[in-house]
């Protein structure tokens, strides 16, 4: 007979005094990696591959501290590589709907950008120097009366002739006349002139239209003299200013002489400045001057840093937490003025990729995904290598404001993307472009390997959780604590769970209590007390379960034995706990031909899982008593009271303990509960969530009261997975409650049953009186009745 385990099995025992708890406290810092050997090897690889296509893909499950871990990685690796240049945009003089961009080395762009604010001041400066001279207005002055001299000469003659005609030239606001005069030389007026003799008349206007013709053509002539005027004063100003802002500007040029964009664009502003002098002159103040696309006044001379790296100590590192469309390209924005919805270049801003560009930038995939823009954008933005910047309204087919097209900026950034592991394999498979672009794999793990080295390295995290959280210290014994219950999280007393997040927050609480106390130090209790009270919080559906079943209203035996029926565990997750609960199952045996009948199947309550545990089971009784004959029988199994789906295989081996009992009569200790699955060689394969099953059945035992004849029935693939609680331990200890550890159903037959499992002879049968005597008898009868009736059918 199976011996139960005893209580050194139950749990993983460490013995706090044979660890130096103070040689750890004293070695700081901490390594931020911990256990995660295989994501950092790959994240050394695709940091140092900056091929494209090599972006990184982190790949963990909440609380494994994949955010932290990498930005301290980050933050090593960048220290050691060049930090990338500056990027301005600037006016695009030739048409402001696409403004320039300009690329200057780290910390250039505001040096560029004070320097061109100080060119603007000192050239206006400069140009009213030169325009309020006393050797600009003697020149300009000479031009003047030069070509007024040529007027004066042009009109000269026909001032004269029309003297001598007795006519007059006058000039009026609008145009200039030509008037006949009397005798004594007065303009001659309309009811005088009306009175002449008609021959009279007719000669002064034919003089009249001569002289007007004449007048015509002088005034053509005119018009080309002020034209030359007006030309040789544009070129006289074009000088001046020409000669007052090139001096300034030949430092700038000198300067940036390597760059062609930036040479470009000063003598852009040189140009403009030349042929704008008006309203660079009595612009100044007109700073708020915008047309809807472009600028007016001296606020088109001014550069616009969308990134600054001056303060960088290498590459840049951004973690991008809310990856809008906007946060990630950045954006144009609007200024509304008089109802109208006005932008120029001075109003781009950058987005993540900018910031990031020539380092790393770090994103959640799950809200990456959220934003669909932003996913579609990422992809083509690393595709073609350039940053874009577009209103995303407009790929809506929104109505927009019109805006501006940037040009674009080349990119040169490493992606990391953080997200779990679901997330990558459904992108893997049906994005195509995430697999050529996301060729690098770093998978968190969420344990590491229970060793002296490990529970150091866990222990330099939980001293520094203490300190960056400001906790009261954790003590020897609550450090031991801490590191049992992080191996019930990883279901293994062999592992060591490095899910931080979740621990931080037991320490948390843990520390509440210990303030309450006033404690100095926390306790072990204290920690295993901010364990059991998280758990109470969230298990009210677990309590009324067992209230149910304290009153018989969920009908489940835990004493006596009973034939055809048996009690498995079913795991209820509900998200912040995972709890078992008995499951009576029974079984029905008759003659007939249809075999097994699942009746959760029948029902459409069955998962695909258990409806393979069944037909395993169906596999199991071939291979153990079909061998020289058929197997006629319809045998039904159901959970009873279940109302839901059903799923899993775990049950598998309690199905068949009932079916064993229902065929050999042979009755069930209905104290012991199993878990379970089984293969077709009748072998008791491992399962999950063991203490949660355990502990569920104990606490179901406890409604009704300890005997000390219950039990667990469990894998003995499953004993390293046993980490119970100190309740648990205590019961087994005063002989309350049992458990036993089995590897085949001819182990678990002989417990449940008290009856020798049996074994096969040489001819065929098992030995006499055996539990597989039994049923091997019993499957022979249901043959011969299932004969005899068709016989006589």
């Amino acid at each position: 007979m199976i011996k139960t385990l005893g209580v050194k099995e139950l749990k993983g025992w460490l013995d706090y005094k044979a660890i130096d708890w103070r040689g750890i406290k004293a070695d700081f810092p901490s390594k931020p990696l911990i256990g995660q050997e295989r994501a950092l090897k790959a994240l050394e690889f695709g940091t140092g591959n900056k091929s494209n296509g090599f972006n990184i893909y982190v790949s963990g499950y909440p609380g494994s501290g994949k955010l932290k871990a990498i930005k301290y990685f980050l933050e090593k690796r960048a220290n050691l590589e060049p930090s990338p240049g500056d990027w301005c945009y600037v006016n695009n003089f030739n048409d402001p709907y696409y403004p320039k961009k300009l690329k200057l080395p780290q910390g250039g762009a505001v040096i560029f950008k004070n320097e061109i604010n100080i060119f603007i001041e000192e050239a206006r400066d400069a140009l009213i120097k030169a325009f309020e001279s006393k050797e600009y207005a003697d020149r300009k002055e000479e031009l003047i009366t030069k070509f007024h001299q040529k007027e004066i000469e042009l009109f000269k003659e026909i001032h004269a002739k029309a003297k001598a005609n007795n006519f007059t030239i006058k000039r009026t606001p609008i145009e200039l006349i030509v008037l006949p005069l009397d005798e004594e030389g007065v303009p001659l007026l309309d009811k005088k002139f009306q009175k002449l003799e008609k021959r009279k008349k007719e000669e002064i206007l034919k003089k009249q239209n001569n002289l007007k013709e004449e007048l015509i053509s002088l005034l053509r002539k005119n018009r080309e003299i002020e034209r030359e005027r007006n030309s040789f004063l544009i070129k006289l100003e074009e000088k001046v200013a020409l000669y007052s802002i090139e001096s300034l500007l030949e430092e700038l040029m000198e300067k940036y002489n390597k760059f062609n964009d930036v040479l470009n664009y000063l003598g852009d502003i040189k140009r403009d400045i030349i042929e704008n002098l008006d309203h660079f002159l009595n612009g100044i103040a007109s700073k708020d001057q915008t047309s809807s696309i472009g600028v007016q006044g001296i606020i088109k001379y001014e550069v616009n840093v969308v990134t600054d790296n001056s303060k960088l100590d290498g590459s840049p590192i951004v973690i991008e937490q809310n990856p809008t469309y906007n946060n990630l390209f950045g954006k144009v924005e609007h200024e509304s003025q008089m109802g109208t919805l006005l932008t120029n270049f001075t109003l781009i801003r950058s987005g993540s990729l900018h910031k990031a560009n020539g380092g790393y930038l770090v994103i959640p995939l799950k809200e990456l995904l959220m934003n669909y823009f932003s996913w579609d954008g990422l992809k083509r933005a690393l595709k073609n290598n350039e940053i874009i910047m577009e209103d995303a309204s407009e790929r809506l087919g929104f109505l927009s404001a019109k805006s501006l097209k940037p040009d674009p900026i080349p990119l040169d950034v490493q992606i990391i993307l953080i997200g779990s592991p679901q997330l990558y394999y459904l992108l893997f498979e049906y994005d195509e472009d995430f697999r050529e672009l996301f060729k690098v794999k770093a998978e968190f793990d969420t344990t590491m390997d229970f060793t002296i080295e490990n529970v150091k390295d866990f222990a330099k995290v939980i001293y520094k959780l203490e300190k960056e959280n400001s906790l009261i210290p954790v003590s020897d014994h609550g450090m031991v604590s801490l590191l049992e219950h992080s191996s019930r999280m990883a279901n293994d007393r062999n592992k060591i769970s490095i899910k931080f997040r979740e621990i931080k927050d037991i320490m948390i609480e843990a520390d509440h209590y210990a303030k309450l106390n006033k404690a100095k130090e926390v306790s072990g209790d204290l920690i295993l007390k901010s364990v059991n009270a998280r758990y109470y919080r969230s298990n009210l559906i677990q309590e009324k379960i067992n209230e149910l079943i304290k009153r018989n209203k969920i009908m489940i035996d835990f004493k006596d034995s009973k034939i055809g029926q048996i009690n498995g565990i079913s795991v209820l997750d509900l998200g912040d706990i995972t709890f078992g609960k008995p499951n009576k199952i029974t079984v029905s045996i008759a003659s007939g031909k249809e075999g097994l009948v699942d009746i959760e199947r029948e029902a459409k309550l069955g998962g695909s899982i258990h409806t393979k545990g069944v037909l395993i089971i169906l596999g199991y009784l071939y291979e153990k008593y079909a061998q020289n004959k058929p197997i006629s029988l319809k045998a039904s199994l159901v959970f009873e009271q279940s109302y839901s789906e059903i799923e899993g295989d775990s049950a598998s081996s309690a199905e068949l303990y009932a079916i064993l009992s229902s065929l050999s009569k042979l009755p069930i200790n209905q104290g012991i509960a199993v878990t379970g699955s089984i293969n077709q060689k009748g072998e008791i394969q491992p399962v999950g969530a063991i203490n949660e099953k355990i502990e569920g059945y104990f606490e179901a035992c406890k409604q009704v009261g300890l005997t000390g004849d219950q039990g667990v029935l469990i894998p003995i693939g499953n004993r390293d997975n046993l980490m119970l609680k100190q309740e648990v331990i205590h019961a087994v200890k005063d002989g309350l409650f049992k458990i036993w550890a089995v590897k085949t159903i001819d182990e678990g037959i002989e417990i449940l049953t008290g009856i020798p499992s049996g074994k096969r002879l040489k001819n065929g049968s098992f030995s006499k009186s055996s539990v597989h005597f039994r049923v091997d008898q019993r499957i022979d009868e249901l043959n011969k009745n299932l004969r005899q009736y068709s016989e006589t059918k």
